[in-house]
């Protein structure tokens, strides 16, 4: 199927008990950026974002430092990179960062990310669960040592802090390379409420070249974008700012707009496809993707670029797509859709158009529902 991309997701549930302390150190931006593992007791600013990262050694009182190993160092290896933090205990247990000086109901995104670099010199990947206080957020599982696992998810604050906890299921020993709270305003992804959180399946830049990740300051919510390119897709670009139109609630960062993917095949559509696959105790969950669109290119008169957007072979938006040249527009459910194991977006040209669709980026996410509890429960924890 031409330009399909699959995002399988793996979805279950654990339990757990410990609780580790990180009072959450905000800057003037409002953001929270913690090197895990970091052993000096001073932080640092990241050469590509010039975001200031702290150690969260002074504010742990359990797990252990851990430099990767040097098979898996090069002198461009990021510094978030280069150690982790490590927690111990059984089957269960639950080891957790409180965050701190947080806006009582304010929507944040936070992102959690892990690189396994045999840090312990096992060559056994482990896989591990992490929670928002008592909600589960995801699964970790490392496949692959060198490749890093990125936990993005997007809620509802219910107090004036939060617990992100890693949970042992018995799998291997849980880690964490590196901790990122970014508040959003509120009516940036409606979707997530007090009751509902956004976990990130996907986010992709169509048509970026490889190396081209955006990120903050192009994008000033700093959520990462990560480039896609595809043999079925042509990439076209352009230098000119794109402008976020009435429909981009999202704020899509002109960066990523500034590039797009049309089929090679100009009569065949592009499509984005995901799995779901929930765990035996759990249904599958919803969810809601967000499609990003403009045109790079200024188009003949006597030419017309015009398709539809199908959901699983029915149309999902009512009106034929004709965009405009440096505008961003969004197509989005604004309710989670729970229809289906099995999602397939196409975007497919009108029988006027001359011209193939278009994508510049998109968003999945999938739909958890939220207690509101920030923390977990004290008794009986390690």
């Amino acid at each position: 199927m031409a330009g399909r991309w699959m995002v399988l997701l793996l979805l279950g549930l654990a339990a757990g008990g410990g609780v580790i302390q990180a009072h959450g150190q905000v800057d003037s931006l409002g953001f929270i950026s913690i090197d895990c593992g970091l052993h000096v007791e001073t932080g640092y600013v990241e050469n590509t974002t010039k975001l200031s990262y702290v150690p969260d050694a002074a504010f742990t009182d359990t797990g252990t430092n851990h430099n990767i190993s040097a098979e898996y160092l090069t002198p461009t290896t990021d510094k978030i990179w280069r150690n982790v933090r490590s927690f111990g205990g059984g089957d269960g247990t639950r080891s957790c960062y409180t965050l701190r000086s947080l806006v009582f109901g304010l929507k944040y995104l936070i992102r959690a990310m892990f690189l396994y670099a045999n840090y312990d010199g096992l060559n056994r990947s482990p896989t591990f669960d992490v929670y928002i206080g008592v909600n589960y957020w995801q699964t970790v599982n490392i496949s692959e040592g060198d490749m890093p696992v990125i936990a993005e998810i997007i809620t509802v604050i219910s107090g004036d802090y939060l617990e992100v906890c890693l949970v042992n299921t018995g799998s291997g020993t849980p880690f964490i390379s590196s901790l990122e709270l970014r508040p959003l305003q509120n009516k940036l992804y409606p979707q997530a409420d007090a009751s509902r959180a956004l976990v990130l399946a996907a986010r992709a830049n169509a048509g970026a070249s490889t190396d081209t990740f955006v990120r903050y300051p192009e994008d000033p919510h700093d959520r990462i974008w990560i480039p896609l390119t595809l043999d079925e897709w042509s990439a076209i670009s352009t230098t000119n700012k794109v402008q976020n139109g009435v429909t981009d609630i999202f704020e899509a960062p002109s960066a990523v707009m500034q590039t797009a993917a049309t089929p090679t095949n100009s009569s065949r559509p592009i499509v984005v496809a995901w799995d779901v696959k929930p765990s035996a105790k759990d249904k599958p969950p919803g969810f809601v993707c967000m499609l990003y669109m403009a045109e790079l290119q200024h188009i003949p008169s006597n030419a017309i670029r015009q398709f539809h957007v199908k959901l699983n072979g029915k149309l999902w938006n009512q009106t034929t797509l004709g965009l405009r040249y440096l505008e961003t527009i969004v197509l989005y459910n604004p309710q989670p859709d729970y229809a289906s194991q099995q999602y397939i977006i196409s975007l497919e040209a009108t029988a006027n158009s001359t011209l193939p669709p278009i994508l510049n980026a998109f968003e999945v996410f999938s739909v958890i529902p939220t207690t509101g509890i920030a923390t977990v429960p004290q008794e009986g924890t390690n």
